[in-house]
């Protein structure tokens, strides 16, 4: 009876603002659901929530005040998404990083991310270089405080923002679709000693090839540092073999 309870709690919330609402409940649920949605699956990428770990319906529309149907809608948009795994007679789980896509998911971005290089350093501007300078910094500053949120989130500027100088910001948004376990993979690498400083040192070549108008050396500095992805995966592996699926 408690989550009955709790369920008409949080529907009559809204009442007095949203009359129009009260009488068709499906865009209530629809934004519930995609702000539930958007929530986990950033816990999920950052491996807030790890591979393997079980998940509760009931426990995440208690803490939302909501009713388990928007939940379930975006545990469905998860799992089509490969993010987690549901299992009829055990439950819902956070799914493990399938090893055997990483691969393919890599030599998708590289492939896309050589020639948004290409274009960046064919067209960019002063004040353009100047934005990826200051992203390149932020990084540092992230290394230096330790800071691996703040770091990958950085890095993703990074990458997005060559892609705007590219004339073409379409592209990033294509490869955040196909890169979603490459994200959680490279969430595993970051703790790794030296790591950020790592991917620092590969920065700045792309950088600076951008701002010398050399494409031929952004889209090489760009295929370096990617392909240093490929050949960290094992070593990814043996490291944290739990949260990986071995490919059958």
């Amino acid at each position: 009876m408690r989550p009955r309870a709790t369920s008409k709690k949080a529907e009559a919330a809204p009442r007095p603002s949203s009359p129009a609402v009260r009488r068709n409940g499906r865009p209530r649920r629809t934004t519930a659901s995609s702000r539930i949605y958007a929530e986990l699956r950033e816990e999920l990428v950052s491996l807030q929530r790890r591979p393997g770990e079980p998940i509760s319906e009931a426990q995440i529309a208690l803490s939302y005040g909501l009713s388990r149907t928007p939940v379930r809608e975006a545990i469905l948009k998860l799992a089509d998404e490969g993010l987690v795994d549901i299992f009829p007679q055990s439950g819902i789980f956070v799914s493990r990083i399938p090893l055997g896509a990483l691969p393919e998911a890599i030599i998708i971005r590289k492939a896309l991310e050589e020639t948004t290089a290409r274009l960046a350093a064919e067209r960019s501007t002063s004040s353009q270089v100047l934005k990826l300078r200051s992203i390149l910094e932020r990084q540092r500053e992230c290394d230096a405080a330790g800071d691996r949120d703040g770091f990958h989130q950085a890095d993703e500027a990074f990458h997005a923002t060559i892609a705007e100088v590219a004339g073409h910001p379409g592209i990033w948004s294509l490869i955040q679709q196909v890169k979603v376990h490459v994200d959680r993979y490279r969430r595993l690498t970051l703790p790794q000693a030296g790591r950020m400083a790592q991917v620092i040192a590969e920065h700045v070549p792309i950088l600076a090839a951008i701002e010398a108008h050399d494409a031929s050396a952004a889209r090489d500095a760009m295929e370096s540092h990617l392909e240093h992805l490929l050949r960290d995966i094992s070593v990814t592996h043996d490291i944290n073999p739990e949260f990986f699926d071995e490919p059958d």
